[in-house]
């Protein structure tokens, strides 16, 4: 690999020179054990890896056909090729350990029961999805949509408002110095980029401050726009949501049905249609609605009253126009009125959603925790960032997850941890946007007891963690990326998000003047609830006078994590992967 050359107080050199990537004894080890050819290799991932039958016909036929993701159609040939020819060596082993297409750390195809109801789901959701950066005056967009679809987000959120002309519908954060984008110009991008990286249901959950004329309008932007794409329900209410696998390739709308519509219902028992429609418009009731009042970031009281009082122009009132509009809701959100303990109530004869900001869930989980899961267990319960965080920041989303929350909406436009924690959560399934609940916040037990979070629980599964080495940085950086005047001192970190009782972060120690560094340490982490855990992993550059410099992360879920040496790919702050780091490391479970 040759050496790399630093000059430092202007006129000297420093050399340095670059070692090779050896394999590390463990994969000597393993290639001594393993034996040569396609049946040394089979074995060797079937007992030492933990592949699956069809796991390992997955993987050689990718290597017979020639070695993809990089992996090189020599190797390949070496490793899985007829027999007799060119024995495969400790390089060609090592080379596709090494190997993130080929080896890598989870499972990336859907592996999970997809037949159950939304609610037994956690889906990846947006928050403000058309935002390009803070939440009081940045732009909006679709690009910001595009992206997070591109990244397998499941749920699109847009607020409409009436522009200015009050004929159309603009998308914007109301109430702020936000500029607007036009509706159409964000169903469209959807529609385009909308089963890209995930062919399982996309649900746009629609905030609504519009009059029924422009409700209307919006229901006609809908069904054209999208067509055959757009799942209309049959039945009104439904009692129990549709499964992810029914609706694949659907496009699912959520929002609160319109007042008008609810009040009019309610009177058809006492009046005959015509009597209702005048007594409503007499009243004046058909002002401005805010659909999704409880989604206002600053409302953080159950049981406060309907911020919208105020009267619009009151414009004629078409049963029609309700009724369409109404007709494309599958899922119907509520605003939580009253006693919290109310507002968790399970109706056995429908479904609803309810949304509760990150402050409301706290309150909620600490004083009626079980009734959350309860809820959960059938209903879908939407989670948002509080008001303040008009940085686009976000919360930790582990307590409404604990809590069986579905849906926990995240600004996607940022790259704090948080972010990158729900990015990993995320990676499971392969991916695609819907992770399944673990069975013990879908059981009931014969009193009505539920899971306990915050219960002192036994060790149920020990992770033990080896980080052998890393490799890339010269491939991806320039060599004075790091460090001026020497190669960079790296070291890694690596710990559990999870419960509280599995929270933890460890360290290597740190090698210096090394692009290839090699640690070859080992970490174990006892594990309570393995189930919702997930492994993250950093990479840092010390720096003994400014702040360490970042060299890459990941965070994996630790229910996907496959056994054996695997090599672990790393991505930059915003989630994006790397081209060449990657890390070498190891995973099994006592």
């Amino acid at each position: 690999m040759g050496s790399y050359a630093y000059k430092y107080c202007m006129c000297f050199t420093r050399k340095f020179r670059s070692p090779a990537a050896d394999p590390p004894p463990d994969v000597r080890a393993a290639f001594l054990a393993a034996g040569g050819g396609d049946g040394g290799l089979r074995r060797f991932l079937a007992q030492a890896q933990g592949e699956t039958p069809a796991e390992v016909d997955r993987i050689l036929a990718l290597l017979s056909g020639g070695g993809g993701g990089g992996g090189g159609g020599g190797i390949a040939a070496r490793l899985v090729g007829p027999r007799p020819g060119p024995a495969p060596s400790l390089d060609d082993f090592f080379g596709f350990l090494f190997n993130a297409d080929l080896n890598p750390p989870i499972a990336t195809q859907v592996h999970q029961d997809m037949s159950a109801p939304f609610s037994h789901y956690y889906i990846y959701t947006g928050h403000n999805s058309y935002l390009t950066g803070n939440q009081l005056n940045s732009d909006s967009s679709d690009i910001p949509i595009i992206k997070a679809l591109q990244r397998g987000v499941r749920v699109i959120e847009l607020d409409m408002w009436p522009n200015s002309a009050k004929n159309n519908i603009d998308i914007l954060h109301g109430g702020t110095l936000t500029a607007p984008v036009q509706i159409i110009k964000c169903l469209k991008s959807i529609k385009e980029y909308a089963f890209c990286a995930s062919p399982y249901p996309l649900v746009i959950t629609l905030e609504d401050h519009l009059t029924p004329d422009l409700q209307a309008k919006v229901a006609e932007m809908l069904v054209k726009t999208f067509g055959n794409l757009l799942y209309i329900p049959s039945s009104d209410p439904i009692n129990e949501f549709p499964s992810p696998e029914s609706l694949m390739k659907k496009i699912i709308i959520s929002t609160k049905p319109p007042e008008e519509y609810k009040k009019f219902l309610k009177s058809k028992d006492n009046q005959n249609i015509n009597g209702g429609l005048a007594n409503l418009a007499e009243e004046g009731s058909l002002r401005r609605i805010d659909s999704n009042a409880e989604e206002s970031d600053g409302k953080d009281e159950l049981d406060d009253q309907d911020e919208d009082s105020s009267d619009e122009d009151d414009p004629k009132f078409q049963q029609e126009t309700a009724c369409e509009y109404r007709e494309l809701i599958t899922i119907h959100a509520g605003k939580p009125k009253g006693h919290l303990k109310d507002a968790l109530k399970v109706d056995p004869d429908k479904v609803r959603r309810l949304s509760l900001s990150e402050t409301q869930l706290a309150k909620a989980t600490a004083s009626h925790g079980a009734d959350v899961i309860r809820f959960t267990q059938k209903n879908i319960l939407r989670v948002y960032p509080k008001g303040t965080r008009i940085n686009s920041s976000n919360y930790d989303p582990m307590n409404a997850w604990t809590h069986g929350a579905q849906m926990v909406a995240f600004n996607m436009q940022g790259h704090d941890k948080a972010l990158r924690l729900m990015q990993g959560f995320f990676r499971a399934n392969g991916g695609c946007g819907y992770v399944k609940k673990p069975d013990f916040l879908l059981r009931t037990g014969p009193n009505g007891e539920v899971f306990d979070p915050n219960a002192s629980m036994p060790v149920k599964k020990t992770l033990k963690v080896k980080v052998y080495m890393g490799d890339g940085w010269r491939m991806d950086f320039s060599k004075t990326h790091f460090d001026t005047f020497s190669p960079p001192d790296f070291y890694t970190r690596v710990g559990i998000a999870g419960v509280r009782a599995d929270c933890v972060m460890k360290k290597t120690r740190t090698i210096e003047d090394q692009w290839v560094p090699m640690w070859d340490e080992e970490f174990t982490f006892p594990l309570t609830v393995p189930e919702l855990a997930v492994l993250r992993i950093e990479v840092h550059e010390y720096d003994m006078s400014e702040k360490h410099d970042f060299g890459g992360q990941t965070c994996l879920p630790v229910s996907e994590l496959k056994q054996g040496i695997r090599a672990v790919p790393l991505h930059d702050r915003r989630g994006t992967r790397y081209k060449s780091v990657r890390l070498l490391m190891r995973f099994d479970f006592l």
